[in-house]
């Protein structure tokens, strides 16, 4: 007896090689009023995990303006659903849905899946997306900002200075997703990202407890040879992309007592941009070391990131 397939198989999901990004997933209305697409495939193809993202938008009117944030762990782990332990997740969520924007939060390929520029491609594909279904998620697709967190912070500066006519712009803006488009973003929020990650080279690991086996960031993220290795640390420094003419504001907040991203990498970085006449903020957190562990002020340090964004994206809601 030939069995029926359930009401939601759709023969055209079966399709191979799979399409590289799904179409929306109708959103979830919580109690709260907000509206919630969640693992929605911004990517895929055959021999990756799909690359997924979550969108939250705000109770009222749209279209609103979105913030895209990505997460840390050192290129090597994270998780688009969990800011760092010091900063609550519904802290971070409920203050971007607050001052009246969408945060659009996203997963992309770890360093042991694929190396650079695989992490930026991905990051560029989700901004692509969210343009392409915009009027689907609500969003503006005008008004779209990056906030990331270490490795997610650096990802985030590159996504704000690398574009088409950047060099190599064309190489590191992928072709991921939706394969074509505009990845522009109108600000920049970057906790204790990596800057200039040919310094890095020379700055030692904080030690691993024992029994740990942690691969060295660094190399897991650019691959190549020794030989190799100096040139792709300058491809994917923010800092070899900071020389204008258009930058878009960006607020840099560091621990200045971070053991493992050292303090100064946000001062290159803020030199930089200030050099090429952009505008830039530099928030320094007296004696917090990474994720501002031994930070008394962290709710203090969401409002102020939310504030930066919410007024450059030009939400109604300030």
């Amino acid at each position: 007896m030939t069995q029926s397939p359930p009401a939601e198989f759709d023969i055209a999901d079966m399709t191979w090689p799979p399409p590289p990004y799904l179409s929306p997933v109708p959103p979830v209305t919580g109690e709260d009023g907000v509206r919630r697409f969640e693992g929605v495939t911004y990517a895929t193809k055959p021999g990756y995990r799909p690359r997924l993202l979550d969108v939250q938008v705000p109770v009222g009117e749209g279209p609103f303006p979105a913030v895209v944030w990505i997460h840390g762990g050192g290129w090597l782990e994270g998780d688009r659903r969990y800011p760092p332990p010091t900063v609550p997740a519904a802290l971070l969520h409920g203050s971007v849905l607050a001052a009246g924007l969408a945060l659009v939060s996203v997963d992309y390929r770890h360093s042991l899946e694929a190396p650079f520029p695989a992490q930026l491609h991905d990051v560029k594909a989700a901004i692509r997306y969210v343009r392409e279904f915009a009027g689907v998620l609500g969003i503006d697709p005008d008004r779209i900002g990056v906030w990331g967190e270490s490795a997610g912070g650096h990802l985030a500066a590159l996504a704000g200075l690398v574009g088409p006519g950047t060099p190599d712009g064309a190489a590191l803006e992928g072709t991921e997703g939706v394969g074509s488009g505009e990845t522009g973003v109108l600000a920049v929020v970057d906790w204790y990202g990596c800057s200039d990650l040919v310094a890095l080279a020379a700055h030692p690991m904080p030690p691993m407890p024992s029994g740990v086996e942690f691969p060295d960031p660094y190399e897991a993220l650019l691959g190549g040879t020794d030989t190799e290795r100096p040139a792709l640390a300058r491809a994917a420094s923010p800092v070899t992309y900071a020389t204008g003419p258009h930058l878009p504001p960006f607020l840099l907040v560091h621990g200045t007592a971070d053991g493992l991203v050292p303090y100064s990498q946000s001062e290159v970085l803020a030199a930089a941009l200030e050099g090429a006449g952009g505008e830039v903020t530099l928030e320094p957190v007296d004696s917090a070391d990474h994720i501002f562990l031994g930070s008394p002020d962290i709710p203090g340090i969401v409002a102020r990131s939310v504030a930066f964004l919410a007024r450059h994206l030009g939400s109604t809601a300030l």
